[in-house]
Protein backbone atom coordinates (compact mmCIF):
# COMPACT_ATOMS: atom_id res chain seq x y z
CA UNK A 1 0.00 0.00 0.00
CA UNK A 2 1.67 3.46 -1.00
CA UNK A 3 1.57 6.63 0.62
CA UNK A 4 -1.63 8.11 -0.64
CA UNK A 5 -3.21 4.74 -0.22
CA UNK A 6 -2.59 4.87 3.68
CA UNK A 7 -3.42 8.25 4.13
CA UNK A 8 -7.41 7.91 2.28
CA UNK A 9 -7.09 5.41 4.87
CA UNK A 10 -6.33 7.20 8.10
CA UNK A 11 -8.47 9.71 7.07
CA UNK A 12 -11.61 7.41 6.46
CA UNK A 13 -10.69 5.38 9.75
CA UNK A 14 -10.49 9.22 11.74
CA UNK A 15 -13.43 10.65 9.89
CA UNK A 16 -15.91 7.23 10.48
CA UNK A 17 -14.52 6.05 13.49
CA UNK A 18 -17.15 7.24 16.84
CA UNK A 19 -14.93 10.02 17.65
CA UNK A 20 -17.79 12.35 18.15
CA UNK A 21 -19.90 11.73 21.18
CA UNK A 22 -22.31 13.71 23.66
CA UNK A 23 -23.22 12.66 27.00
CA UNK A 24 -26.32 15.41 27.31
CA UNK A 25 -29.34 14.62 25.07
CA UNK A 26 -30.04 18.65 24.75
CA UNK A 27 -26.75 19.10 23.31
CA UNK A 28 -26.42 19.21 19.55
CA UNK A 29 -24.87 16.38 18.00
CA UNK A 30 -22.04 17.08 14.98
CA UNK A 31 -20.80 15.10 12.30
CA UNK A 32 -17.56 16.46 10.97
CA UNK A 33 -17.01 16.01 7.61
CA UNK A 34 -14.95 17.58 4.00
CA UNK A 35 -11.44 16.96 6.03
CA UNK A 36 -8.56 18.51 4.27
CA UNK A 37 -5.61 19.58 4.50
CA UNK A 38 -4.90 23.31 3.41
CA UNK A 39 -1.87 24.08 3.55
CA UNK A 40 1.78 22.39 4.00
CA UNK A 41 5.24 23.64 2.12
CA UNK A 42 8.11 21.72 3.44
CA UNK A 43 8.07 23.97 7.01
CA UNK A 44 6.86 23.64 10.31
CA UNK A 45 3.33 25.10 9.70
CA UNK A 46 1.12 25.63 13.19
CA UNK A 47 -0.92 27.60 15.31
CA UNK A 48 -3.45 28.40 13.13
CA UNK A 49 -6.72 30.69 13.18
CA UNK A 50 -10.12 31.60 10.67
CA UNK A 51 -12.00 34.75 10.68
CA UNK A 52 -14.78 35.42 7.96
CA UNK A 53 -14.27 39.15 7.31
CA UNK A 54 -16.53 41.11 4.28
CA UNK A 55 -16.99 38.96 1.72
CA UNK A 56 -13.99 36.11 2.21
CA UNK A 57 -12.59 33.89 4.75
CA UNK A 58 -9.26 34.38 6.03
CA UNK A 59 -6.46 31.45 7.26
CA UNK A 60 -3.74 32.23 9.50
CA UNK A 61 -0.60 30.25 11.10
CA UNK A 62 3.03 30.57 11.60
CA UNK A 63 5.96 29.07 8.86
CA UNK A 64 8.92 27.76 9.94
CA UNK A 65 11.60 26.11 8.37
CA UNK A 66 13.41 25.76 11.21
CA UNK A 67 10.55 24.15 13.52
CA UNK A 68 8.73 24.62 16.00
CA UNK A 69 11.26 26.05 18.87
CA UNK A 70 11.88 29.74 18.36
CA UNK A 71 13.79 31.05 15.35
CA UNK A 72 13.74 34.64 13.54
CA UNK A 73 13.14 32.68 10.71
CA UNK A 74 9.40 32.15 11.01
CA UNK A 75 6.93 34.18 9.27
CA UNK A 76 3.33 34.47 10.17
CA UNK A 77 1.07 33.62 6.41
CA UNK A 78 -2.59 34.69 5.88
CA UNK A 79 -4.31 33.06 3.10
CA UNK A 80 -7.61 34.00 1.36
CA UNK A 81 -10.62 32.27 0.56
CA UNK A 82 -14.23 32.82 -0.83
CA UNK A 83 -15.00 28.65 -0.76
CA UNK A 84 -13.29 27.63 2.11
CA UNK A 85 -11.23 25.18 -0.29
CA UNK A 86 -9.19 27.12 -2.46
CA UNK A 87 -6.71 29.72 -1.38
CA UNK A 88 -4.33 32.00 -1.92
CA UNK A 89 -1.74 34.00 0.39
CA UNK A 90 -2.41 38.01 0.95
CA UNK A 91 0.20 38.58 3.06
CA UNK A 92 3.43 37.19 5.00
CA UNK A 93 5.35 38.81 7.60
CA UNK A 94 8.45 38.38 9.82
CA UNK A 95 9.84 40.60 12.54
CA UNK A 96 13.74 41.38 12.87
CA UNK A 97 15.24 39.55 15.30
CA UNK A 98 12.37 37.99 16.63
CA UNK A 99 10.21 35.11 16.31
CA UNK A 100 6.53 35.44 15.71
CA UNK A 101 3.87 32.89 16.47
CA UNK A 102 0.13 32.28 17.72
CA UNK A 103 -1.40 34.73 14.90
CA UNK A 104 -5.13 35.75 15.77
CA UNK A 105 -7.22 37.53 14.60
CA UNK A 106 -9.57 40.57 15.39
CA UNK A 107 -11.91 42.15 13.36
CA UNK A 108 -12.38 45.86 15.13
CA UNK A 109 -13.96 49.06 14.33
CA UNK A 110 -14.01 48.05 10.03
CA UNK A 111 -10.17 46.59 10.20
CA UNK A 112 -9.08 42.79 10.38
CA UNK A 113 -6.30 42.75 12.06
CA UNK A 114 -3.43 39.44 12.53
CA UNK A 115 -2.03 40.27 15.99
CA UNK A 116 1.17 37.78 16.75
CA UNK A 117 3.20 37.55 20.14
CA UNK A 118 6.88 37.76 19.31
CA UNK A 119 9.91 36.25 21.39
CA UNK A 120 13.79 37.84 21.12
CA UNK A 121 15.98 35.80 19.54
CA UNK A 122 18.63 38.70 18.32
CA UNK A 123 21.43 36.60 16.78
CA UNK A 124 21.32 33.10 19.02
CA UNK A 125 20.46 29.90 17.17
CA UNK A 126 18.86 29.18 20.63
CA UNK A 127 17.75 31.92 22.23
CA UNK A 128 16.94 32.39 25.69
CA UNK A 129 12.99 32.59 26.57
CA UNK A 130 13.36 35.79 28.60
CA UNK A 131 9.25 36.86 28.90
CA UNK A 132 10.60 40.06 29.91
CA UNK A 133 11.44 40.73 26.01
CA UNK A 134 8.03 39.73 24.53
CA UNK A 135 6.76 42.63 22.48
CA UNK A 136 3.03 42.26 20.41
CA UNK A 137 3.14 42.75 17.03
CA UNK A 138 0.07 43.16 14.32
CA UNK A 139 -0.64 43.60 10.75
CA UNK A 140 -4.41 45.03 9.71
CA UNK A 141 -6.48 45.77 6.08
CA UNK A 142 -9.22 47.49 5.41
CA UNK A 143 -10.29 45.24 2.36
CA UNK A 144 -8.45 42.26 2.91
CA UNK A 145 -6.23 42.86 -0.22
CA UNK A 146 -3.69 45.60 0.96
CA UNK A 147 -2.07 44.89 4.57
CA UNK A 148 -0.17 47.27 6.58
CA UNK A 149 3.80 46.17 7.29
CA UNK A 150 4.08 44.90 10.94
CA UNK A 151 3.68 47.65 13.40
CA UNK A 152 4.58 47.02 17.14
CA UNK A 153 1.72 47.05 19.90
CA UNK A 154 2.62 49.93 22.37
CA UNK A 155 1.75 48.80 25.75
CA UNK A 156 2.25 44.82 25.48
CA UNK A 157 6.79 45.11 25.60
CA UNK A 158 7.33 42.39 28.73
CA UNK A 159 3.86 40.74 27.21
CA UNK A 160 3.53 37.57 25.78
CA UNK A 161 -0.02 38.29 23.57
CA UNK A 162 -2.26 35.98 22.66
CA UNK A 163 -6.27 35.83 21.68
CA UNK A 164 -7.78 38.70 21.34
CA UNK A 165 -11.83 39.73 21.16
CA UNK A 166 -13.96 43.12 20.76
CA UNK A 167 -16.72 44.16 22.98
CA UNK A 168 -18.52 47.75 21.74
CA UNK A 169 -15.63 49.76 20.86
CA UNK A 170 -13.08 48.22 23.06
CA UNK A 171 -10.65 45.38 21.97
CA UNK A 172 -9.53 43.34 24.80
CA UNK A 173 -6.32 40.98 24.93
CA UNK A 174 -4.60 38.17 27.16
CA UNK A 175 -1.09 39.34 28.08
CA UNK A 176 0.96 37.04 30.08
CA UNK A 177 4.23 38.37 31.92
CA UNK A 178 6.31 38.00 34.90
CA UNK A 179 5.11 39.00 38.25
CA UNK A 180 7.25 42.84 38.71
CA UNK A 181 8.79 41.82 35.30
CA UNK A 182 11.29 40.05 37.54
CA UNK A 183 14.56 38.97 35.87
CA UNK A 184 15.91 35.32 35.66
CA UNK A 185 12.38 33.73 36.75
CA UNK A 186 11.57 32.08 33.77
CA UNK A 187 11.30 29.01 35.40
CA UNK A 188 9.27 29.65 38.05
CA UNK A 189 5.58 29.63 36.46
CA UNK A 190 4.12 30.60 40.11
CA UNK A 191 5.18 33.97 39.12
CA UNK A 192 3.42 34.02 35.40
CA UNK A 193 0.17 36.31 35.67
CA UNK A 194 -2.25 36.64 33.07
CA UNK A 195 -3.34 40.01 32.17
CA UNK A 196 -6.32 41.80 30.45
CA UNK A 197 -5.28 44.36 28.28
CA UNK A 198 -7.38 47.03 26.55
CA UNK A 199 -7.23 49.02 23.61
CA UNK A 200 -9.36 51.43 21.23
CA UNK A 201 -7.48 51.17 18.12
CA UNK A 202 -5.85 47.60 18.65
CA UNK A 203 -1.94 48.84 18.41
CA UNK A 204 -2.11 51.22 21.65
CA UNK A 205 -2.48 48.66 24.66
CA UNK A 206 -3.30 49.05 28.51
CA UNK A 207 -4.10 46.74 31.35
CA UNK A 208 -7.75 46.32 32.19
CA UNK A 209 -7.31 43.91 35.56
CA UNK A 210 -5.13 41.30 36.22
CA UNK A 211 -7.35 37.72 36.12
CA UNK A 212 -4.64 34.53 36.63
CA UNK A 213 -2.13 35.98 39.24
CA UNK A 214 -0.06 32.65 39.21
CA UNK A 215 0.67 29.86 36.19
CA UNK A 216 -1.12 32.46 34.08
CA UNK A 217 -0.71 31.40 30.41
CA UNK A 218 -2.71 31.28 27.05
CA UNK A 219 -6.52 32.79 27.43
CA UNK A 220 -9.46 32.87 25.03
CA UNK A 221 -12.12 35.34 25.60
CA UNK A 222 -16.07 35.53 24.43
CA UNK A 223 -17.91 38.15 25.28
CA UNK A 224 -21.85 38.02 26.02
CA UNK A 225 -24.50 40.80 24.78
CA UNK A 226 -24.79 41.67 28.83
CA UNK A 227 -20.67 42.74 28.62
CA UNK A 228 -19.93 39.22 31.08
CA UNK A 229 -16.46 37.72 29.75
CA UNK A 230 -15.97 33.93 29.45
CA UNK A 231 -12.80 32.59 29.29
CA UNK A 232 -10.62 29.59 29.02
CA UNK A 233 -7.25 29.54 30.51
CA UNK A 234 -4.63 27.16 29.21
CA UNK A 235 -2.94 25.73 32.80
CA UNK A 236 0.52 24.14 33.10
CA UNK A 237 0.23 20.55 33.25
CA UNK A 238 -2.91 20.29 35.08
CA UNK A 239 -6.86 20.98 34.44
CA UNK A 240 -7.85 24.46 32.32
CA UNK A 241 -9.92 27.26 34.12
CA UNK A 242 -13.14 28.88 32.92
CA UNK A 243 -12.92 32.58 34.09
CA UNK A 244 -15.57 35.05 34.04
CA UNK A 245 -16.10 38.84 35.35
CA UNK A 246 -18.39 41.74 34.67
CA UNK A 247 -17.50 45.05 33.71
CA UNK A 248 -15.36 46.47 34.69
CA UNK A 249 -13.94 42.82 35.03
CA UNK A 250 -11.60 43.33 38.21
CA UNK A 251 -13.64 40.57 40.13
CA UNK A 252 -12.85 37.45 38.49
CA UNK A 253 -14.48 33.88 39.47
CA UNK A 254 -12.31 31.16 38.17
CA UNK A 255 -13.91 27.38 37.91
CA UNK A 256 -11.57 24.48 37.23
CA UNK A 257 -12.51 21.95 34.21
CA UNK A 258 -11.75 18.42 34.54
CA UNK A 259 -8.55 18.05 31.75
CA UNK A 260 -6.35 20.37 30.68
CA UNK A 261 -6.50 22.28 26.94
CA UNK A 262 -3.69 23.69 25.19
CA UNK A 263 -3.78 26.09 22.79
CA UNK A 264 -7.52 27.11 23.47
CA UNK A 265 -10.15 28.56 21.51
CA UNK A 266 -13.97 29.74 23.17
CA UNK A 267 -16.15 30.62 20.62
CA UNK A 268 -20.24 30.99 20.21
CA UNK A 269 -22.28 28.47 18.01
CA UNK A 270 -25.78 29.34 17.64
CA UNK A 271 -26.82 29.23 21.74
CA UNK A 272 -24.18 26.97 22.69
CA UNK A 273 -20.65 27.96 23.37
CA UNK A 274 -17.58 26.11 21.74
CA UNK A 275 -14.30 25.23 23.60
CA UNK A 276 -11.53 23.52 21.22
CA UNK A 277 -7.49 22.86 21.74
CA UNK A 278 -5.37 20.19 22.03
CA UNK A 279 -6.62 17.67 24.66
CA UNK A 280 -4.14 16.25 27.30
CA UNK A 281 -6.29 13.80 29.36
CA UNK A 282 -3.98 11.42 28.19
CA UNK A 283 -0.74 13.23 27.60
CA UNK A 284 0.66 10.04 25.76
CA UNK A 285 -2.10 10.82 23.09
CA UNK A 286 -2.27 14.19 22.94
CA UNK A 287 -5.45 15.41 19.85
CA UNK A 288 -7.24 18.10 18.99
CA UNK A 289 -10.44 18.67 20.37
CA UNK A 290 -14.01 20.14 20.17
CA UNK A 291 -16.40 20.35 23.16
CA UNK A 292 -19.63 22.01 24.10
CA UNK A 293 -19.04 24.09 27.36
CA UNK A 294 -22.40 23.67 29.39
CA UNK A 295 -22.36 24.16 33.44
CA UNK A 296 -18.85 24.66 33.31
CA UNK A 297 -18.88 21.43 31.93
CA UNK A 298 -16.84 19.97 28.97
CA UNK A 299 -18.67 17.77 26.54
CA UNK A 300 -16.77 16.61 23.70
CA UNK A 301 -18.17 16.59 20.10
CA UNK A 302 -15.10 15.66 18.05
CA UNK A 303 -11.99 14.70 17.54
CA UNK A 304 -9.93 16.40 14.99
CA UNK A 305 -7.41 14.39 13.18
CA UNK A 306 -4.35 15.05 14.60
CA UNK A 307 -1.34 13.88 16.60
CA UNK A 308 2.17 14.94 18.17
CA UNK A 309 2.38 18.97 17.63
CA UNK A 310 -1.05 19.81 16.94
CA UNK A 311 -3.86 22.01 18.42
CA UNK A 312 -4.61 25.91 18.22
CA UNK A 313 -7.55 25.94 16.59
CA UNK A 314 -9.84 28.08 14.90
CA UNK A 315 -13.66 28.27 13.68
CA UNK A 316 -16.03 29.94 12.02
CA UNK A 317 -19.90 29.25 12.33
CA UNK A 318 -21.33 29.34 8.74
CA UNK A 319 -24.97 29.43 9.87
CA UNK A 320 -26.89 27.60 13.04
CA UNK A 321 -26.14 24.73 11.41
CA UNK A 322 -22.80 24.45 9.37
CA UNK A 323 -19.21 25.63 10.80
CA UNK A 324 -15.56 25.16 9.87
CA UNK A 325 -12.43 24.77 12.07
CA UNK A 326 -9.11 24.68 11.19
CA UNK A 327 -5.98 23.23 13.11
CA UNK A 328 -2.44 22.76 13.36
CA UNK A 329 -1.22 18.60 13.53
CA UNK A 330 2.03 16.12 12.44
CA UNK A 331 0.12 13.21 12.69
CA UNK A 332 0.82 12.94 8.43
CA UNK A 333 4.12 11.59 6.79
CA UNK A 334 5.29 12.84 3.48
CA UNK A 335 6.20 10.69 0.65
CA UNK A 336 9.78 10.05 2.17
CA UNK A 337 8.27 8.28 5.38
CA UNK A 338 8.75 11.57 7.27
CA UNK A 339 6.34 13.54 9.49
CA UNK A 340 5.07 16.48 8.55
CA UNK A 341 3.45 20.01 10.67
CA UNK A 342 0.88 20.98 8.18
CA UNK A 343 -2.43 22.94 8.36
CA UNK A 344 -6.15 21.19 8.34
CA UNK A 345 -9.41 22.20 7.66
CA UNK A 346 -13.00 20.47 8.31
CA UNK A 347 -16.60 20.93 7.96
CA UNK A 348 -19.21 20.59 10.63
CA UNK A 349 -22.88 19.50 10.63
CA UNK A 350 -25.07 20.34 13.40
CA UNK A 351 -28.36 17.55 13.81
CA UNK A 352 -31.15 19.40 12.01
CA UNK A 353 -33.46 18.73 15.38
CA UNK A 354 -30.60 20.74 17.31
CA UNK A 355 -31.05 23.69 15.86
CA UNK A 356 -33.41 26.41 16.81
CA UNK A 357 -32.77 25.18 20.50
Amino acid sequence: MNYRQLRSLALALTIFMPAFSVHSQDLPMVKLTNVRRAFHNGEHNAFTDLIRFADAFYLAFRACPDGHGLHASSSIIVLRSTDLNHWSKVTQFRVPDRDVRDPHFLSFKGQLLVISGTWYCGDQVTPKTELNLHLGYGVNTADGVHWSVPKMLDGTFGHYVWRAAAHGDTAYLCGRRIREFAVGKNGDRSLFESVMLESHDGFVWRKRSLFQETVGNETAFLFEPNGQVVAVARRDAGPAEVCRAFPPYDRWERVRLDRYIGGPLITHWGKEILVGGRNMVDRSKPYTSLCWLRDNKLIEFAQLPSGGDNSYPGFVALNERAGVVSWYSSHELDHSGKLITAIYLADLNRDATSVGE
